[in-house]
């Protein structure tokens, strides 16, 4: 069994100018917290996967905040207090001072942040 708190010490961590996440992966899947201070719409950063969109399903809730999914049959809106599921193929966009708890297959979830931190890279 694994958990997960949004301020777990313990856990691995990313941050950069304006996003922390926390991370605990177990039995194949990831537990995500994350805490987007800045915001923005992700679409850039899914450049180079299939049809520049990302390859990952995701169960989540959002805790703070509002994302919107950007799906081929369109977007998505998901505000605090709901929880939701994406298949692969979205992109996504976050409004300042969003948190979510999201939970997603490993493999499928390194296979694209793979991509997303070398276009991070490539854009600093």
């Amino acid at each position: 069994m694994a958990k997960l708190t949004i301020d777990d010490q313990t856990a691995r961590v990313e941050r950069m100018t304006g996003y922390e996440g926390r991370y605990r992966e177990e039995d194949g899947y990831t537990i995500a917290f994350e805490k987007f201070e800045d915001g923005g719409d992700f679409t850039p950063f899914y450049k180079g996967l299939p049809d520049d969109r990302c390859q990952s399903h995701h169960w989540g809730y959002v805790v703070k905040g509002r994302l919107i999914m950007h799906m081929p049959a369109g977007d998505e809106i998901i505000e605090a207090g709901e929880a939701y599921y994406t298949p692969p193929g979205h992109t996504d966009e976050l409004d300042p001072g969003t948190v979510l708890v999201e939970f997603s297959p490993t493999e499928e979830l390194a296979r694209t942040l793979a991509v997303v931190a070398q276009n991070l890279e490539e854009a600093s």
